[in-house]
């Protein structure tokens, strides 16, 4: 089974994809952790890392390289990241996706970050116009289009365990044999 966990930062994305990965005693893949440790390893915040990743599209690239070797060459994967269900493409069983307004997301990162709410939401605005460019450019992603998720949730109308709950229960209702078809994943250019 791969699953794939997609939403911007804030949305929950990592506590669901954990929960999902326990559940279903998958292999955790997050993107925003290689990428946390590809930054410390610099001794850059994430932030600076990805101001870095404007002007080398190569850190981009490799990150994006890894995560989509791993959809294509594992099994029992739940993948994590911006990207994911984008880099998994046909490949994922089932892709999410999990958002929440600006602020509500800003408050979570504040929390988890020790941070102002301003603060935060001003570097995760700053950050996510930044990536959406560079996803554009690379791959002629476009990180708005949510047509090839099965499912999308704002994660602002539920709690953590209620999130978990529902993504656990569309896996475990997933049959195979019922499946007509998913959005097939198309345009992409995978210039790594």
């Amino acid at each position: 089974m791969l699953l794939t966990v997609s939403g911007p930062p804030g949305s929950g994305k990592s506590t669901t994809a954990a929960a999902l990965a326990e559940a279903f005693d998958l292999e955790h893949i997050s993107g925003g952790d290689i990428f946390r440790e590809l930054a410390a390893e610099r001794d850059m915040s994430a932030v600076e890392f990805n101001k870095l990743a404007e002007e080398d599209d190569q850190i981009d690239r490799d990150l994006d390289r890894r995560l989509r070797d791993i959809a294509l060459e594992r099994d029992d994967v739940l993948l994590e990241s911006r990207l994911a269900g984008w880099l998994a493409g046909d490949a994922a069983d089932l892709r999410f996706w999990l958002d929440a307004p600006v602020d509500v997301r800003a408050e979570r990162i504040a929390d988890r970050e020790d941070k102002d709410a301003g603060t935060a939401r001003e570097e995760t605005v700053t950050r996510e116009k930044s990536e959406a460019l560079r996803y554009e450019e690379y791959y002629d992603i476009d990180i708005t289009d949510l047509s090839i998720y099965d499912v999308a949730l704002n994660t602002a109308r539920w709690g953590p365990k209620e999130v978990t709950a529902i993504c656990t229960a569309v896996v475990d209702s997933y049959d195979p044999e019922l499946d007509e078809g998913k959005y097939p994943v198309e345009g992409i250019r995978y210039d790594f």
